[in-house]
């Protein structure tokens, strides 16, 4: 849910029948706006601590282990700035339990990739399990 602008509240919605991200199932109509709630819950938990839902996401990313980084990607100067911002931010246990619970990973509406891009990853089952 992390990638594609849909954390930026200024790209999260598609820009049109021409939107690249249409293709991908998460910006698909019926699953975006599941994703979008998701989003503001996220928001709201981040605003609580002064952040953005980007931060508080990539934040979130860096507590999974030493062995999973977040791998951020931007054309702008101003988006890797405020990503970075996130290197401050720490959790209790309780914040890390808030934030699963707003954004737990099963509600999470659509596949990252279609049928086919789904088909050729390792490291991330589609909803069918394969």
């Amino acid at each position: 849910m992390l990638s594609r602008g849909l954390l930026s509240p200024a790209t999260a919605r598609l820009a049109g029948p021409a939107d690249p991200r249409i293709r991908f199932p998460r910006f698909r109509e019926q699953n975006l706006a599941q994703n979008l709630g998701l989003v503001a819950a996220l928001e709201q938990i981040a605003a609580e601590r002064g952040a953005t839902a980007a931060q508080l996401a990539i934040a979130w990313v860096l507590t999974r282990g030493s062995d999973i980084i977040p791998l951020i990607g931007t054309k702008r100067r101003d988006r890797l700035a405020e990503a970075l911002g996130a290197l401050e931010l720490t959790f209790t246990a309780d914040e890390l339990a808030a934030i699963e619970t707003a954004v737990p990973a099963s509600a999470v509406a659509g596949d990252r990739y279609d049928e086919h891009g789904m088909a050729i990853l390792d490291s991330e089952p589609s909803a069918a399990g394969t």
